[in-house]
C-alpha cells in the first residue's frame, strides 16, 4: 500500500511563491460477490488509488485530479490545477483549512482479515447465506441474490497550512434478497449484517431478517386511505433522518435551500428528538478521525430536545458566516471539492422497545420498506411523499400485511409529530443510524 502522507507532502512541497496547495489522496480495495442458486453470478475485486489537487492563488482556486498515484500523472494534475487557478473566478472565501486545535478522536477502524481472508471463503459465506435463508421457511421459493462485499480504504489530506491527516478503515457485509410465495403471489424481503471484520459477520441475523420480511408480506393488500400514526422500522427511519440532516448543511442554508434557514433556537422537532452528527463514534461505518479537509472529527448537536442548535460547516462556508468549521467537510471523490454535510448522524435512542411502541400506538401502520425516497422529498418545502409497504397494526399487535400505498406529510411536520423514539439503535453501512420512530398524523393513500 502506498505511503499517502509522504506522497501528499511531496506535492505540497512544490508550492511556489504566492500559492497554496492541498492534496487529497485515496487508496481503496473492494470485493463484491453475488451468488444465485448456489453459483457465483458475479465476482469483482478491484484496487484503485488517486489524488485530487487544489491550488489557491490569491482568491482563485484551481482543481485537478489523477486516477493513479504514478509520479508523472501527479505532476500533470498539479500543473493542470495551477493553470485552472489562473482562469478561475475570484472567491473571497477561498482558502485551505488550517489546524484549529481540536484533537482528533483515536479510532481503531482497520481489521486485517478483510484483506487476508481468501476469496473462496468469501464466496462460501454468500452461498451459506443463500442456504440459510431457504432453510428458514418452506415458503421461501428462491433468492434474487445472496451477496458478500467488503471495502478497505485509506485516505490522507496534506496542505500548505500544516495539515497532514491520515485515515483508514475496513468493513464488510452480507446481504440477501429473498422471494417468498404461495400458489398465486410472490413477496420480497431483504436482510443484512455488517461488521468491521469478516469474523464479526452474523450470517444468521441476515438470514432471519430476509426470511421474516419476505414471508410476513404474503397476502398483502392495499390499505384504506386516511390519517394514521406510522411506525418506521430502523432502516426506514435512517432514510428519513438522513434527509433531515442533509438540510442542515450550511451550504444548503446559505443558498436558501433548507427549511431550517434562519431558525436557530426554534423548536423544529418533537422534544423527544435529539439529533447529533458524530463521525468519531466507531459504531458508524462512516466513522473517521478526520473530515475530508483534514480537520478533526467532532460531535455536533443539531437538535437538542427538538430545538435547532446548529448547522454543519466546512471551512469555506464557515468563512462566509464568520464562524468555524464543524469538521463536516465531505467530498464526492478525488475529482470533487468539499461541501459541508452529515457524516455520521443519529437520533439519540429513547427508552421504549419496538414492541412497547407498537402497544402504545395501537391502530397504525408499521412501515417495512419505501421507494422513491430521493425524488419524493422536497428539501426546500419539506413536502414528503413516497411509496411504501408494511404491516397493519391493530390494538398494538401486528395484523395483515399491506402494499402499494403512499405515505405523505411534510418533513417539518413529521419531525414535530414524532410520538416515540425506540431504543433499538441500528448501524448499517452508510452515514445514518436508524431506530424505530412513531410519527403521528401521516397521510396514508391506498384504496
Amino acid at each position: 500500500m502506498p505511503d499517502l502522507i509522504e506522497i501528499g507532502k511531496s506535492v505540497v512541497g512544490q508550492a511556489k511563491a504566492g500559492e497554496e496547495i492541498e492534496a487529497y489522496l485515496v487508496w481503496e480495495r473492494e470485493t463484491s460477490i453475488r451468488v444465485y442458486q448456489a453459483s457465483v453470478e458475479s465476482l469483482t475485486g478491484a484496487e484503485s488509488s488517486g489524488i485530487g489537487i487544489r491550488v489557491i492563488r490569491g482568491n482563485r482556486v484551481g482543481v485537478s485530479y489523477a486516477g493513479t498515484l504514478e509520479r508523472a500523472e501527479i505532476e500533470r494534475a498539479l500543473e493542470e490545477a495551477r493553470d485552472n487557478s489562473r482562469f478561475a473566478s475570484e472567491d473571497p472565501h477561498s482558502g485551505m483549512a488550517s489546524p484549529d486545535g481540536v484533537e482528533a478522536p483515536t479510532l481503531d477502524l482497520w481489521r486485517g482479515d478483510i484483506l487476508t481472508t481468501p476469496t473462496a471463503r468469501k464466496i462460501e459465506l454468500a452461498m451459506e447465506l443463500e442456504r440459510a435463508v431457504k432453510a428458514r421457511d418452506s415458503r421461501i421459493r428462491s433468492l434474487n441474490s445472496s451477496n458478500y462485499g467488503d471495502v478497505s480504504v485509506q485516505g490522507a489530506v496534506v496542505n500548505s497550512a500544516g495539515i497532514a491527516s491520515y485515515t483508514q478503515q475496513t468493513y464488510c457485509w452480507l446481504w440477501a434478497y429473498a422471494l417468498a410465495g404461495t400458489d398465486d403471489e410472490t413477496q420480497t424481503g431483504y436482510g443484512m449484517h455488517a461488521s468491521r471484520d469478516v469474523a464479526g459477520l452474523d450470517l444468521a441475523f441476515a438470514a432471519n431478517e430476509a426470511a421474516e420480511k419476505a414471508t410476513r408480506m404474503l397476502g398483502a393488500t392495499k390499505p384504506a386511505s386516511g390519517l394514521f400514526t406510522v411506525i418506521l422500522e430502523p432502516d426506514i427511519a435512517s432514510s428519513f433522518l438522513a434527509i433531515a440532516a442533509s438540510t442542515l448543511s450550511a451550504e444548503a442554508v446559505q443558498r436558501g435551500r433548507s427549511i431550517f434557514a434562519g431558525r436557530l433556537g426554534e423548536q423544529v422537532a418533537s422534544p423527544l428528538v435529539t439529533l447529533v452528527d458524530d463521525p468519531g463514534d466507531p459504531r458508524f461505518f462512516s466513522a473517521a478521525p478526520y473530515d475530508d479537509e483534514g480537520l478533526a472529527s467532532r460531535r455536533n448537536v443539531l437538535f437538542q430536545d427538538g430545538i435547532l442548535k446548529g448547522f454543519l460547516y466546512d471551512s469555506h462556508t464557515a468563512r462566509k458566516d464568520g464562524t468555524s468549521s464543524t469538521g463536516s467537510a465531505i467530498r464526492g471523490g478525488i475529482a470533487g471539492s468539499t461541501t459541508p454535510g452529515p457524516r455520521a448522524t443519529m437520533a439519540l435512542p429513547g427508552q421504549s422497545s419496538p414492541e412497547q411502541i407498537l402497544a402504545v400506538a395501537g391502530d397504525c401502520y408499521l412501515i417495512q420498506s419505501i421507494s422513491g425516497i430521493h425524488s419524493g422529498v422536497n428539501p426546500i418545502s419539506g413536502d414528503f411523499s413516497v411509496g411504501a409497504e408494511g404491516i397493519r397494526v391493530r390494538g398494538g399487535e401486528l395484523a395483515e400485511p399491506v402494499k402499494e400505498f403512499t405515505i405523505s406529510s411534510n418533513l417539518q411536520k413529521m419531525l414535530l409529530d414524532v410520538r416515540a423514539v425506540g431504543n433499538d439503535l441500528t448501524f448499517r453501512p452508510g452515514g445514518t443510524a436508524g431506530l424505530t420512530l412513531a410519527i403521528d398524523n401521516v397521510n396514508v393513500s391506498g384504496t
